[in-house]
């Protein structure tokens, strides 16, 4: 039986600063951003907008839509004596970027299985990427904020990049987390392990390869799976009752009717 994969989703993502923190630079209590997004940054983004234990989200691409530029700013930061330290964060300014993404079920939760509804998911999702998210967006750390935006598959076909006709390496990156809920094997199960891959950007659109692709990982640290009950989850047919009253949106392949959900 084939793997569940959902339609693709695409959505916008903008912001006057961002920093996706190159791990590199964090010893000394100054950042460094990286110069194009990481795949769990923009997974991170997208949880941001709408997560549920039952699936996760896989990141197709993103496109870099204006030209890449950096600030830097002296930053205070308080010490465990009362006194501050000045640092330097560098920092991507005027960022924009379109997303390709989907979700699939999570093979770890079995006891959540009653909850794939794959019709009633994609209606909340739409609904919460028109709404800008259910929680904060955060462009790589919390003081840069970021903003969402549901487009369909055509704008972002024919977004224009500032690096149309190019090809460009950023060399090995971090690539992503993988927790002990999306474990794929027994050498990530019950452990936090960090990945790492090379990127490449082709016309302005980074294609992403899977964590477990990765082919460099580290455990970082056991740990164990959430539990979740009554107490502190709530189904998606009691979520989608509350956007029931909104009516039903298309979806990206218009493949989407009331008598579907």
């Amino acid at each position: 039986m084939d793997k569940f994969k959902s339609n693709p989703f695409y959505m916008k993502v903008s912001g006057d600063y961002a920093l996706f923190t190159d791990p590199m630079t964090k010893g000394g209590g100054e950042k460094f951003t990286y110069q194009v997004p990481t795949y769990q940054s923009l997974k991170g983004i997208v949880e941001a907008c709408y997560w549920k234990p039952t699936l996760y989200y896989i990141i197709d691409c993103v496109k870099v839509i204006n030209p890449i530029k950096t600030e830097t700013k002296g930053i205070l930061s308080p010490m465990k004596n009362g006194k501050k330290d000045l640092n330097y964060y560098t920092y991507l300014k005027d960022v924009e970027y379109l997303i390709q993404y989907h979700f699939e079920w999570n093979d770890n939760r079995k006891d959540l299985m009653y909850d794939r509804n794959e019709k009633k998911h994609e209606q909340i999702l739409l609904r919460s990427m028109q709404k800008g998210g259910r929680r904060d967006v955060f462009l790589g750390t919390r003081e840069c904020i970021g903003h969402i935006e549901r487009i369909k598959k055509r704008d972002f076909k024919n977004a224009k990049s500032y690096y149309d006709g190019e090809i460009i390496s950023f060399g090995l990156m971090f690539h992503s987390f993988v927790y002990p809920d999306e474990a794929y094997d027994n050498n990530t199960a019950n452990f936090l392990t960090s990945n790492f891959c090379s990127i490449i950007m082709t016309d302005g659109k980074i294609d992403f390869i899977e964590p477990k692709y990765c082919k460099i990982k580290h455990n970082l640290g056991n740990y164990s799976i959430k539990k979740f009950d009554d107490s502190n989850f709530t189904s998606v047919d009691d979520l989608f009752d509350c956007y029931e009253k909104e009516g039903v949106m298309d979806d990206e392949l218009n493949e989407c009717s009331s008598g579907d959900l």
